[in-house]
């Protein structure tokens, strides 16, 4: 039982090797308009200034649903969906943690 993780409230099971871990990333789908950011500023009120992938700067909103379980700060990659009828503004869908940014650049998702 040397090997098991026994933490109040922790994820029971084999611990991950040391070398290489395995990380489940999601990608923006192309046929739901998602599209890669990066946070650039806070304006407050739940919006945001992003730099997507597309070459486009928009203002993003965090929705109702996101706002009180994830803080999101600058620099930090988001996926968006732009709105249909205002291109310049966008939901946000999806916020990466720092090994799946990570792995990100590394297979090249994050060049313009």
């Amino acid at each position: 039982m040397a090997n098991y993780h026994n933490n109040r409230g922790g994820r029971r099971g084999p611990a991950p090797p040391e070398g290489e871990q395995v990380i489940r990333v999601r990608i923006p789908k192309k046929e739901e308009r998602e599209v890669l950011a990066i946070v650039e500023s806070l304006l407050g009120a739940n919006h945001l200034k992003l730099r997507c992938m597309d070459g486009v700067v928009r203002m993003g909103r965090i929705p109702g649903s996101m706002k009180k379980k994830i803080w999101i700060h600058e620099g930090d990659v988001v996926i968006a969906v732009p709105w249909d009828f205002q291109d310049e503004k966008a939901d946000i869908i999806w916020k990466y943690t720092r090994p799946q940014v990570d792995w990100l650049d590394k297979k090249g998702y994050l060049r313009t």
